[in-house]
């Protein structure tokens, strides 16, 4: 039996729905994703202050005291991923129990 196939019926609908969340999976990565410079990633001070749960004038303290690394051009202050990371380790303290 030949029957005609529309957007309404269940299969169709279900794989309709699958292909708009994986849509929404691949528009969520391109929007987090970006092109590294030399393999490294650089953070601006809105996307690390969120990442540390700071403020940014929390950063800005900190890179007045020298306590964080960063590149300056012009107004815009960024942040090497990895020199933060290596940062978080050297600061790192254990739970003494």
């Amino acid at each position: 039996m030949n029957t005609l196939l529309t957007r309404s019926t269940p299969r169709i609908a279900a794989f309709f729905d699958s292909l708009d969340r994986m849509l929404g999976r691949v528009e969520n990565l391109a929007k987090i994703g970006r092109p590294m410079l030399n393999g490294e990633r650089y953070l601006t001070d809105l996307e690390l202050s969120q990442r540390l749960k700071i403020s940014r004038r929390a950063l800005q303290d900190y890179r007045r005291d020298g306590k964080i690394p960063y590149y300056q051009i012009g107004a815009k202050v960024l942040y090497r991923e990895s020199d933060i990371e290596k940062m978080l380790k050297v600061h790192y303290r254990r739970d003494y129990k």
